[in-house]
């Protein structure tokens, strides 16, 4: 059966959300799923309006679980809409403005607009959902961090994953030392964060980072083969998600304490730091031209 066969067969007419201009969403109602996928510009990173966007989705979908009693959704799904790349991370060329201007609280804002969205997801926005990041291209840095906030990591081969701050010397600050040191401990959280090395999906599979590693091409079948599996074994599942919740606790205090740190760390760094910055800035608008 093909890739579009499955899909056709285990899921219903998806129904357009309102798209934002970074954001597209859908509805597939048969299989109650939240579909929104990224696409920031001028590069595919976290830009103010894409958080903004993606705050606004949920907080619309918290309201229709209201409204529906909690029935609407069982899964919501963030994926990218940029070919090759899930998202490169924070807005560096920002990040750059905000550091010449001494604007430490700009730095910190931002940053809490990250946390909050990335704490909702961890813990699926106190709904009986479960989260998925479905990588289809490059997630570094904070999209890397925003993968690993879901419930469920869906990744395919080939994809490469990271968190390069190291590079203008600074750290991942939003979540990516809280969440990795759950999964794989401190010692090897630590290690990757100090190394700068991206890696493969398979490598991060192989680690315990990535739950699922699907074929090229063949993420969205994956999502959808994953379903009908917990579909299978609700009970099991659900109350796994529960144990995880339970077992694998990371604080909002946690969280934007390390955010003051990195806003703080970030305010020294230096200009030849910030000559770096600017240079991978460049780098993702090529590839933002290259894919586009």
């Amino acid at each position: 059966m093909s890739n579009v066969a499955y899909i056709n067969e285990i899921s219903n007419e998806q129904q357009s959300g309102a798209d934002q201009s970074q954001l597209k969403t859908y509805y597939d109602s048969k299989n109650k799923i939240g579909w929104f996928l990224m696409k920031g510009a001028p590069r595919p990173s976290f830009t103010i309006q894409l958080l903004d966007e993606i705050n606004a989705y949920l907080g619309s979908v918290k309201a229709e679980m209201d409204e529906s009693n909690g029935e609407k959704y069982d899964y919501l799904v963030v994926g990218s809409d940029v070919d090759g790349v899930f998202n490169l991370g924070g807005d560096l060329e920002l990040f750059r403005s905000y550091i010449e201007t001494g604007n430490r609280e700009g730095l910190l804002n931002y940053a809490m607009k990250c946390i909050d969205i990335l704490y909702q997801n961890m813990f699926h926005y106190n709904l009986d959902l479960t989260t998925i990041s479905l990588i289809q291209g490059d997630a570094l840095g904070g999209g890397f961090e925003a993968a690993l906030s879901s419930n469920v990591i869906i990744a395919e081969r080939g994809v490469k994953m990271g968190l390069p701050e190291v590079l203008f010397n600074l750290f991942p600050g939003m979540g990516a030392y809280s969440l990795l040191s759950r999964k794989i401990g401190f010692e090897a959280a630590e290690k990757m964060i100090l190394s700068g090395t991206l890696y493969s999906a398979e490598q991060l599979y192989e680690m315990g980072i990535v739950d699922i590693l699907a074929e090229k091409g063949e993420g969205e079948v994956a999502v959808y083969r994953y379903i009908k599996s917990a579909s299978r074994s609700s009970n099991t599942f659900k109350s796994m998600q529960k144990l995880k919740d339970i077992c694998n606790q990371v604080t909002y205090k946690e969280l934007s304490e390390i955010a003051i740190v990195w806003a703080d760390a970030a305010m020294q760094l230096s200009a030849k730091d910030l000559r770096m910055m600017e240079r991978l800035v460049r780098r993702q608008t090529a590839k933002a031209e290259l894919v586009g």
